[in-house]
């Protein structure tokens, strides 16, 4: 499937020098051949290796658009602000450790001719043990603050149409600090936007490991996130009078 007009995909960047130029190049490469534009917009979040030098070299080669900041914003702000800076019609995400397979964008956007958000879930999921446990777990507390019914509502494999973006980061987007797409697909819901899921194929780290989840931070990070599902959900009652079941 060719797409005329160029796509915005979005990336985090956080200490990946070691496999983000991969994952671009190959990203690009791989939906390239099948006629499908993108370019990046690449949200670098207060990296202290060679990340920021490894994404203005391939800025030479490839459509790369670098929002760099010397201080750590976290995740969740980073992203807000890549996806604030795209302008294309139709914006996608990934992130930038390679897990997510560039095959897979042609069949989202395929869906969305007739979605505003399509929204991927990993089969099967490559993650640590822990994390899977952690995402469950988590999902018991989400769904019943939120009619959200997604298979995978922490994959960070999606597209959506500009419209649909603009209505979902309505309010304070970024209240989840580390958990975004919890809270992305949330807003979704509440903006009453059509949303699908497609099984997509999920990899192994390309390189490093998360500076996010790792075990120590868990605990944290979860008491955190609760507190936060709440506050999201009293702003999305202001924002829309109710939260709105979810359309499919």
């Amino acid at each position: 499937m060719a797409n005329q007009d160029p796509i915005d995909v979005v990336l985090p960047a956080h200490n990946e020098g070691d496999g983000i130029g991969q994952v671009l190049r190959e990203f690009h490469e791989v939906n390239a051949a099948k006629g499908i534009s993108v370019r990046f917009v690449v949200c670098e979040d207060g990296s202290t290796d060679n990340t920021v030098e490894v994404i203005k070299s391939l800025a030479e080669e490839l459509p790369i658009e670098l929002l760099t900041a010397p201080e750590r914003k976290g995740y969740s702000r980073a992203v807000v602000d890549g996806l604030r800076a795209t302008t294309a019609a139709i914006v996608g995400f990934i992130d930038s450790d390679g897990q997510c397979d560039p095959e897979d964008l042609e069949h989202l956007l395929s869906l969305a001719r007739s979605n505003d958000l399509v929204v991927g879930y990993r089969v099967p999921r490559k993650d640590a043990f822990y994390r899977r446990v952690m995402s469950r777990s988590f999902k018991v507390v989400y769904e019943r603050l939120f009619p959200v019914r997604l298979p995978d509502p922490s994959c960070p494999f999606m597209v959506i149409h500009r419209t649909a973006l603009d209505q979902t980061l309505r309010g304070n987007p970024g209240l989840l600090r580390q958990g975004f797409w919890w809270e992305f697909y949330a807003r979704a819901n509440a903006a009453g936007l059509r949303i699908t899921t497609v099984p997509i194929r999920h990899r192994e780290r390309l390189a490093g490991e998360t500076q996010v989840y790792r075990p120590t931070k868990i605990p944290g990070i979860a008491v955190e996130h609760i507190r936060a599902l709440f506050t999201l959900r009293r702003e999305l009652e202001q924002l829309t009078g109710s939260v709105p079941r979810q359309r499919t």
